[in-house]
């Protein structure tokens, strides 16, 4: 299987264009900021950015004039409050919104994953998604007679998904609070994973059951540590909790985020040089200390 590995930069020219959908996968933990920054620094537009959290990383985009449309459960500054840029686009109507709960979006995924058309669920407590969203319909159960609510799936152009490791081939390994990465990743016709560490198959194959998704899905592996910040990567740093709060300050004022985005993301060539600008204070803030796990038997017939 040949080698996959390239920059953040050729990844993101070669899989990601204008146009496309976007699936930044992630929940609260391995958020692909660095990807993130590169589509910005790309200047990609009319983008679909899609994703079950949309966070600060859509906010970003959003303020950089990437997107034309958000297709979302709920979205917000997690613990601090709202997503500025991704409300003043709304509320100027240069972004369109799709908007499910996160079980619907979940399951949208979930069906694009298993090739389906749709998926049925129970209805739920949130009617009034289905009022002003049309993609919502229903369905009468074959076997019991019960209507049932449908969401169609989800194909996304390309899936970004940040892990703690993989290997050149693309398999690669998650551990610590899982999200949709994996629905995400076999959902999209392209698959961009960006990665703390590049480790040899022999360690991949030490321990298959954190491998959340296989080479043969993967189109690109690139080492970029410290691409999540500033969510966090569990066992490599924390969550930088103070940035989400100094982001809420920043972008409360008229050109708060166009600052930022000059200075951390245009005025910058890549994550290195953003990882060594956030500065030796924020890095032992952000250090955490080793706790292993205890050693798992897999056995072997030689």
């Amino acid at each position: 299987m040949s080698d996959k590995l390239m920059t953040l930069r050729d990844a993101i020219a070669r899989y990601v264009h204008d146009g496309d959908t976007v699936y930044c996968a992630g929940f609260t933990h391995l958020i692909p900021f660095a990807a993130g920054h590169e589509i910005i620094r790309q200047r990609r537009r009319d983008l679909v950015l899609a994703r079950a959290t949309p966070d600060l990383i859509y906010d970003q985009m959003v303020a950089a004039g990437c997107a034309r449309k958000l297709i979302f459960s709920w979205g917000g500054n997690p613990g601090v409050g709202m997503l500025r840029a991704v409300r003043a686009a709304i509320e100027s109507g240069q972004l369109e919104v799709e908007e499910y709960s996160h079980f619907a979006m979940i399951s949208r995924v979930t069906a694009g994953a298993a090739g389906l058309p749709f998926l049925p669920m129970r209805p739920t407590g949130a009617p009034d998604l289905a009022r002003v969203n049309p993609q919502y319909r229903s369905v009468r159960c074959p076997y019991t007679g019960e209507e049932l609510v449908t969401v169609p799936a989800l194909n996304p152009d390309v899936a970004i998904i940040h892990a703690q490791r993989a290997d050149i081939q693309g398999n690669t390994q998650i551990w610590g609070v899982i999200g949709e990465q994996r629905e995400a990743a076999f959902a999209s016709r392209h698959v961009i994973v960006t990665v703390e560490e590049i480790v040899p198959s022999e360690v991949i194959r030490s321990d298959p059951n954190r491998t959340m998704i296989p080479a043969f899905i993967v189109d690109a592996v690139v080492h970029e540590p410290y691409a999540a910040h500033p969510s966090y990567t569990q066992g490599y740093y924390d969550r930088d909790n103070p940035f989400y709060i100094e982001w809420d300050r920043l972008t409360a004022q008229p050109d708060g985020a166009q600052r930022y985005l000059e200075e951390w993301v245009y005025g910058l060539p890549d994550r290195r040089a953003y990882w060594e600008k956030l500065g030796p204070e924020v890095h032992a803030r952000l250090a955490v200390k080793p706790a292993y796990s205890q050693p798992v038997n897999y056995g072997r017939f030689d």
